[in-house]
């Protein structure tokens, strides 16, 4: 280990690598599954190294492009898949979703509290003539989680109607306090608001979330899911793009979306970045893994240390966002500077908190990452607010995720702040 570690930081290091073993191989386990699971979808489809062909103009009949969509929607359990990388980033993804199923005169029930606040100005509000679901005449509600993070049933009962065409459930945290949302309990709510309206769609927010278990939420009921390939399942080989998977007459809606009504999924040429989709796809139940790993070191770190996680090194991992509470904001800047240094990329750049486009306060975020915003790769960040919660993710590998925490616990020990 490089000199810049003090022996205590060191040793501590080496204690919880042996207090965590139990953990990891459990996660080793869950990779498995996926990994075969993966691979099974590409021998299904019978996936040839003439997919991996580039196409371009209106790409008509671009079989690897096809097979891709085929691919992800066996990988999913779901009737039919729109993988792109058309899509700018995972909230454009998600918006294209919700466009495709919502027309004006329905509503869009939240029932897992505040969404991310990048969706935020798609939801819209009055007065904001920016092109947003309240524009088209969409209306919006949410119902907050009780104070344990769970859904509050009878909040929901009361707030679904006749408008209400769509039910949205964001499985990770976001920027919030609380526990990610297994697949088992997203069954559970799909059962639940299907109960209370059978004809309603529900959708899920999968970012962070892909092949962190075994299933995924179109397996158990979710009639769409969308994510970024720059998160779980691009494996930090895909260079930009998004999917969305679920019931097949959705997915169609949100493909007219993307393109054009009539044309939808038919064209879009893939210029080159093919092998790229699949190679990630094939890599990413590792590489989440991984990442899944350097979480659970960096929750042991922290609270042998004194800070609060969430969720603690022995519980349940359904995303790749690992939540530290920290006791001010010179805690949660020199953690998050501590990250960058130990980054591949841009380890000289010293990140400050900005006035970030889509965020509602200043941020701060570590990103030395190859792939620009790819957070499958370690990376962190935090709005600049109390309570003082900065939010690790990502970690193509464990060794990097390890030295990435020990580097921030070091910065934190060199000013004086453990």
């Amino acid at each position: 280990m490089k000199a810049v570690f003090s022996e205590e930081i060191v040793r501590l290091g080496q204690e919880i690598e042996e207090k965590i073993e139990g953990r990891l191989r459990e996660v080793d386990r869950i990779i498995d599954k996926n990994q075969w699971k993966v691979i099974e979808a590409f021998q299904k489809k019978q996936v040839s190294d003439y997919h991996f062909a580039g196409s371009t103009g209106y790409a008509y009949n671009d079989r690897g492009r096809e097979v891709l969509d085929e691919v992800y929607a066996e990988v999913f359990g779901a009737e039919a898949a729109l993988v792109r990388p058309h899509f700018a980033s995972g909230t454009h993804t998600i918006a294209t979703a919700l466009y495709g199923v919502l027309r004006p005169g329905d509503e869009l029930l939240y029932i897992t509290g505040t969404p991310y606040d990048t969706l935020h100005k798609v939801i819209g509000k009055a007065g904001d003539g920016t092109g947003s679901l309240h524009d088209f005449g969409i209306t919006y509600q949410e119902t907050a989680l009780t104070a344990e993070g769970n859904i509050d049933w009878s909040a929901v009962e009361a707030a679904i109607n006749e408008r209400t065409k769509v039910i949205g459930i964001q499985r990770s945290r976001g920027y919030d306090w609380r526990s990610s949302f297994t697949v088992a309990q997203i069954e559970e709510m799909v059962q639940k608001v299907k109960a209370l309206k059978e004809d309603v769609i529900v959708f899920v927010d999968n970012c962070y979330g892909e092949f962190t278990e075994e299933k995924e939420p179109t397996e158990v009921g979710a009639d769409l899911i969308a994510g970024s390939l720059i998160k779980n399942p691009g494996g930090g080989i895909a260079e930009t793009g998004g999917y969305i998977c679920g019931k097949e007459k959705y997915v169609q809606l949100a493909a007219y979306r993307l393109t054009a009504p009539g044309i939808g999924g038919e064209v879009g040429a893939m210029l080159g970045t093919t092998r790229g989709i699949y190679q990630g796809l094939y890599l990413a139940p590792s590489t989440v893994g991984q990442a899944i790993k350097g979480s659970v070191f960096a929750a042991a770190m922290f609270e042998a240390v004194g800070f609060t996680t969430k969720p603690a090194w022995h519980e349940m991992r359904t995303d790749l966002i690992q939540a530290v509470s920290f006791d001010g904001p010179d805690h949660l800047i020199a953690f998050v500077q501590g990250i960058q240094k130990a980054s591949a990329i841009d380890s000289h750049v010293v990140p400050e908190p900005w006035d970030m486009p889509g965020y509602e306060h200043p941020v701060i975020m570590a990103a030395g990452t190859f792939i620009q915003g790819g957070s499958l790769e370690l990376s962190a960040d935090a709005p600049i607010r109390e309570p003082y919660i900065g939010y690790m993710q990502g970690g193509l590998t464990y060794s990097h995720v390890k030295y990435g925490v020990l580097m921030a616990l070091q910065t934190m020990k060199d000013r004086n702040l453990l």
